[in-house]
């Protein structure tokens, strides 16, 4: 009976300290390329923000939402934290980075090389990303 009590002890003592930490997300590793890969859209160009706004709409919006504040109707439904595009972390990254993460995906976000199988339209996507900033 007092071993019995020791290791419910011990149970509860280990979830309250669980309670307190936060689990860490991994870190989304993107290759030396991608880092430096530059743009090659007008970002400025209003068609160019228009068809990625519009992809970004269809594709993007209802997991990550209008604003992209990871609000979207299915964000719910994923197990990851889908981010916040107005954030310094997102808005920070270098276009390559947002680039690769939209083509491979990870985890619960698919990849979109075959639902925007067009090299160029993923840059505008990225280009639209950029207005999101707060």
């Amino acid at each position: 009976m007092r071993k019995l009590k020791n290791i419910m002890l011990i149970g509860f003592i280990a979830l309250g300290a669980l309670s307190f930490t936060t689990p860490l997300q991994d870190i989304w590793e993107v290759p030396a390329k991608y880092k430096t890969m530059k743009n090659p859209t007008d970002a400025k160009d209003k068609e160019n923000l228009t068809i990625g706004k519009s992809l970004y709409a269809k594709q993007c919006s209802s997991c990550h939402g209008k604003k992209g504040w990871g609000d979207g109707s299915k964000a719910k439904e994923m197990d990851g934290d889908l981010g916040d595009f107005s954030s310094d972390e997102t808005q920070n990254a270098t276009d390559g980075e947002l680039f690769y993460k939209i083509t491979e995906g990870r985890n619960d976000m698919d990849g979109f090389s075959k639902k925007i199988p067009s090299d160029e339209d993923r840059w505008l996507v990225v280009n639209y990303l950029r207005t999101l900033k707060e």
